[in-house]
């Protein structure tokens, strides 16, 4: 990854104090999807870990996993699979408890939607904590499925979310 495509990137990052609530910095990534060449350049980072791994499903998390996860799938010629929070997903589903700051949170995924043996990649925009992506990591896995890869757009390193998904493979293009 050139060093000047992921300033471009980093420098489209708008830091966004405060919200959702005081103490956070929020990474704001509207600006670098509302820039044809830098969202493109974005979901090109997602493509050049996919080659040739032999992929049979793009998993994406509610929401902006779904923008890139959707993206990369179509340029791949494989499935989507969404991940949601409980209660949007209209079939049978499988759910997942993680641990918020306080309290409990849970996601869901059809449960026909990874079947067993095939090759995954969890894909979304930001790994903090991790808690999602760990939840999202045990259905792809309850499934069946075989968890290639996790990839991130942004990883806040210094609060240790790639310790969660552990021991499938992280990779993250922006580290804060």
């Amino acid at each position: 990854m050139a060093l000047d495509l992921v300033g471009k990137l980093r420098a489209a990052v708008r830091d966004v104090p405060d919200f959702p609530k005081k103490g956070i910095v929020f990474k704001d990534i509207t600006p670098l999807l509302s820039d044809p060449a830098l969202f493109r350049a974005s979901i090109d980072l997602f493509l050049e870990r996919c080659h040739g791994r032999k992929i049979n499903k793009i998993v994406g998390i509610d929401a902006r996993g779904f923008v890139f996860g959707s993206a990369v799938a179509y340029e791949l010629g494989v499935g989507f699979v969404p991940i949601r929070k409980r209660g949007k997903l209209p079939y049978q589903t499988e759910v997942a408890k993680y641990s918020l700051e306080y309290g409990e949170a849970e996601m869901e995924m059809h449960v026909d939607a990874v079947t067993a043996g095939e090759r995954v990649v969890l894909v979304d925009d930001l790994l903090a904590t991790g808690g999602t992506s760990a939840a999202a990591a045990l259905l792809i896995r309850k499934a069946g499925g075989n968890l290639l890869e996790a990839q991130f757009l942004i990883e806040l390193e210094f609060l240790h979310g790639r310790n969660q998904l552990d021991p499938t493979p992280v990779a993250s293009f922006l580290k804060y």
